[in-house]
């Protein structure tokens, strides 16, 4: 698709690199439709596994934007960062990850993404906090360029404006 004044890109990650990135590493990750994020299986999930919408971040003016919730797991700092935050920085803690809720009734609720757990020197929780990670959900607007970029990346993909 040639650029144009028209044209622009709204992919800044796909798979885990910057679009412009082809490397061996780069290329092995859309090839093989992995995530690098710590997923909870080595391939990317969002919106269909067996056709995932590999898209991390899209650009908007001069940024990139985080839309998929994984994305926010790069080398646990949104964990770290949480625990900072909410207990004191000589404390010890852990976290668990997919924690099911459940009412009153024992019936489930649904689960919490994280639950990071203060402990002191004998192994007893002491504190506790909840961590629900959302990013947006943006399937409908970027599949269509996601799917032209994958069938030939290039560093120079552009996508006409005002198509989906």
């Amino acid at each position: 698709m040639p650029k144009s004044e028209k044209s622009y890109n709204p992919l800044a990650e796909v798979f885990g690199f910057p679009i412009a990135n082809n490397t061996k590493k780069a290329k092995r990750y859309r090839a093989q439709k992995l995530c690098p994020y710590n997923n909870k299986v080595p391939n990317c999930t969002k919106d269909k596994a067996n056709n995932p919408l590999g898209v991390c971040c899209i650009k908007h003016l001069d940024s990139s934007v985080i839309t998929c919730p994984t994305r926010f797991r790069e080398d646990w700092h949104i964990i770290e960062n949480a625990a900072k935050f909410a207990f004191k920085n000589t404390s010890r803690w852990t976290s668990l990850s997919e924690v099911k809720l459940v009412d009153k009734n024992g019936q489930s609720a649904g689960n919490i993404d994280f639950v990071l757990v203060e402990y002191n020197d004998s192994g007893e929780v002491i504190d506790f906090i909840s961590l629900e990670v959302q990013g947006v959900y943006i399937s409908g607007n970027v599949r269509n360029p996601f799917e032209a970029y994958i069938e030939n990346p290039s560093s120079d993909f552009a996508w006409p404006k005002g198509y989906n």
